[in-house]
């Protein structure tokens, strides 16, 4: 799932926390699914996605397993906090392919790892992560090559399957709404 909403831009500060809203998003996804029983929480190591998976975590008396996996995407090298949100509307407006051929090979290298990462990741776990990560996922899962295949929300879920042949399939893409990249 998409964490909630941070309180600042990648333009202001490169590991925001939640904002009020965003504390808020997290406590109703955390009722919403704490029905399903207790499950392994894995969580992106940046601050937002912790925060958001903590209730649930917390509701559940489990741990929360941080995953560099499904970490959000790295800035290219030699880029500042202040460069990073105009590059990033760049890429999210084209493909993996694209974002390669401008930024390096390790962009394909992330979309691919995050599949390998949910791939090993254990059945049924809940994992907090970041838009273009999710994207990635739900690309790899359709053969969509488009960095940004779904608008989706803060605190949105995401439900993708692991076949037993390592393919991931999309059961449901999470709600959607307007992204601005700040």
């Amino acid at each position: 799932m998409r964490h909630g909403r941070a309180a600042a831009g990648w333009n202001v500060d490169p590991d925001p926390p939640l904002d009020e809203q965003g504390r808020q998003q997290a406590l109703a996804v955390a009722q919403k699914l704490a029905v399903l029983g207790t499950r392994t929480v894995v969580s992106s190591p940046l601050l937002r996605c912790q925060q958001t998976a903590f209730p649930l975590a917390a509701s559940w008396g489990v741990d929360v397993v941080i995953e560099p996996g499904v970490a959000e995407i790295p800035s290219p090298n030699g880029f500042t906090v202040e460069s990073r949100g105009e590059w990033l509307r760049e890429v999210m407006s084209g493909t993996w392919t694209r974002a390669a051929e401008m930024s390096g090979e390790q962009y394909v290298r992330y979309r691919d790892g995050v599949a390998d990462t949910l791939r090993a990741v254990p059945t049924d776990a809940v994992v907090f992560s970041h838009y273009i990560a999710i994207n990635a996922a739900i690309g790899v899962a359709t053969g969509d090559d488009r960095v940004v295949v779904a608008q989706l929300d803060n605190c949105s879920v995401t439900v993708i399957d692991v076949n037993a042949d390592g393919r991931l399939e999309i059961v449901e893409i999470g709600g959607e709404a307007d992204t601005v990249v700040r």
